[in-house]
């Protein structure tokens, strides 16, 4: 049965491995490198669909854990589904609900029938099992559905990794026969094991024999040194099927999408743009603003000059500053603004992949966000290198 999902590849930096795709899904095509804004509960904290959808928006996450916790999986398929729940005619992604294994930790216990958790709402102990967890994923009707995993921290060592990692295959096999809805919604393995090369390796080996639609690199992103977080990643995309789409989950920071991208990843999630708007930080080129300190008090200058969203093309740093104080729409404009320059970002990364001057592009962006070499992360100096660009 063909999947519901066609990748077609556009165009290819002929010094990384970054590319350019196109991606077909039952509510939407794109292109990829794209980033996807994370909507916990059918809703990004601090703006509303409307505007989501004018910023270029094409494709958002839904959390399956807290989804099928509240308001619950039956009453979202009678609005047919989360795309109806929420009014979002464009692609939506959900989680499997695995990730809360490492941020729920203390409420959770993993066994091979799947993750028992209590309830953070009202304390009920629930079995979310990988039959369980697609259950909820196809009454959601999510465009592309995750797995569910056995996530261990990226921190951990030892044998655990290798029992999360095995266990991970065995499950998505449970996944895949679980699916009702094979025609119409996309199911993506999850590669685990940790920060263990050759379990990472032993891991994609055996998943990319599942004849699936997409794979995503999770068991990263959790804290790990990030020279470990860039091999790890360069690894995969090795090994992963040139036409299938790769997820990098949990990915957000700006340097950390440019490097993954000359890595060869398509897409992209993280709470960070949003999250870091709810404190008062704005993010621009050459790193972030935090608007409520004093300095910005007096400030008549937009969050960014050069950029041509709602909040800058209206608002001033003073005024955003002085609300922030008294106002929680201060909050609601800051985000607009942060989900603005992710996806303008990832815009620019496609055309200069598009026009072959992604090295260009990289070689620019790390020197408007750092001022000077001296100042680069070595971690994403080391990564660059490893695929080609040497940054000057």
């Amino acid at each position: 049965m063909a999947a519901p999902l066609s990748l077609r590849i556009g165009a290819e930096c002929p010094v990384t491995r970054a590319r350019l795709c196109r991606l077909r899904l039952p509510h939407q095509a794109l292109h990829t490198p794209v980033f996807m804004p994370v909507g916990t509960q059918g809703t990004l904290k601090g703006i509303a669909v409307p505007q989501l959808e004018a910023l270029g928006c094409h494709i958002c996450l839904g959390n399956t854990y807290h989804l099928g916790m509240r308001p619950g999986p039956d009453l979202i398929a009678k609005a047919n589904g989360l795309h109806g729940f929420m009014n979002w005619r464009r692609a939506l992604l959900t989680d499997s609900g695995g990730f809360q294994m490492v941020s729920l930790v203390e409420l959770a216990e993993v066994t091979e029938e799947g993750v028992r958790f209590c309830s953070p709402y009202d304390g009920e102990e629930i079995l979310l099992s990988p039959e369980k967890s697609i259950e909820i994923q196809n009454a959601l009707g999510s465009d592309i559905m995750m797995q569910l995993d056995d996530v261990v921290s990226s921190t951990v060592t030892g044998p655990r990794v290798e029992e999360a990692m095995y266990r991970s295959i065995r499950w998505l096999d449970r996944c895949i026969a679980a699916n009702k809805n094979p025609e119409k919604q996309n199911l993506f393995a999850i590669i685990q094991g940790g920060l263990d090369a050759e379990l990472r390796t032993k891991c994609l080996k055996e998943m990319i024999k599942r004849d699936i639609p997409g794979f995503a690199i999770g068991g990263l992103s959790g804290g790990e040194e990030k020279d470990h977080f860039w091999r790890m990643v360069m690894l995969s995309t090795e090994y992963l099927p040139r036409d299938k789409p790769r997820y990098l989950m949990g990915v957000g920071y700006a340097t950390d999408l440019v490097v993954c991208v000359a890595l060869g990843c398509d897409m992209f999630d993280c709470v960070f743009p949003t999250r870091t708007a709810r404190f008062g930080s704005a993010l621009v080129p050459w790193g972030s603003l935090q608007l409520k300190h004093r300095q910005y008090a007096k400030d008549f200058k937009p969050i960014d000059e050069e950029c041509t969203c709602p909040t800058c093309k209206r608002y001033t740093r003073a005024y955003l500053h002085a609300l922030f104080k008294s106002d929680t729409a201060a909050l609601h404009h800051i985000t607009i603004h942060n989900i603005a320059y992710q996806l303008n970002l990832m815009s620019s990364i496609r055309e200069s992949i598009q026009q072959r001057r992604f090295p260009e592009f990289i070689q620019q962006f790390m020197k408007r966000m750092y001022g000077s070499a001296d100042k680069y992360p070595r971690w994403a100096v080391d990564a660059l290198s490893a695929v080609n660009v040497k940054l000057e």
